[in-house]
């Protein structure tokens, strides 16, 4: 295969591998029950004026599979940070103990966790179009290439159509693996 050709099958892997990445990064934040400090990952207080994510003013842990504790590094930013929880919207209530931040992860309902399912499928759905919008993008610079022969073409269209196929068996399987996640109780 020409250089030209190598190039663009090699930016459509990189491409399909940042979706599959960013579907991985919106998997974590979806919740299956179980504490983690991710779901406080979009939580961005009012540090003295200015906007900053949770994590860079407070330690943030879960002592079990039920609670997590923000210990902030300044104690008056208690209540800053209980407030940015609220606001969040994360469907958290925050407890303030004078020195944490203590949040009781509730249990998931069968309806919630319907849900969550759900919104691991939309998710999916899109890094499938990021996918295919790659296939297109890479068949159409494939076809505009004025060095490469028709056969060159036709294999280089095959091998684009082969990155699909196993870039969108990968989204299933993680998919899959996100649904089982969520269903168990």
């Amino acid at each position: 295969m020409n250089e030209e050709i190598n190039f663009i099958i090699d930016s459509t892997k990189e491409s399909m591998n940042g979706t599959i990445s960013h579907l991985e990064k919106a998997f974590i934040k979806i919740r299956a029950g179980k504490a983690s400090p991710v779901m406080l990952s979009s939580v961005m207080v009012d540090y003295y004026g200015s906007s900053t994510p949770l994590a860079q003013i407070a330690n943030i842990n879960t002592p079990d599979a039920r609670t997590i504790s923000v210990q902030p590094w300044e104690k008056n930013m208690l209540h800053e940070i209980e407030k940015a929880i609220m606001n969040a919207n994360l469907g958290f209530n925050p407890m303030n103990n004078g020195d944490f931040v203590i949040i009781n992860v509730p249990p998931l309902t069968e309806e919630r966790r319907k849900d969550l399912a759900k919104q691991a499928k939309g998710e999916a759905e899109d890094a499938k179009v990021g996918i295919r919008n790659a296939r297109q993008e890479a068949n159409k610079e494939i076809r505009s290439s004025d060095d490469a022969s028709e056969d060159l073409k036709k294999n280089a269209e095959a091998e684009v159509q082969e990155l699909t196929n196993s870039y969108t068996k990968k989204i299933d399987t993680l998919l899959a693996t996100k649904e089982v996640e969520i269903m168990k109780v």
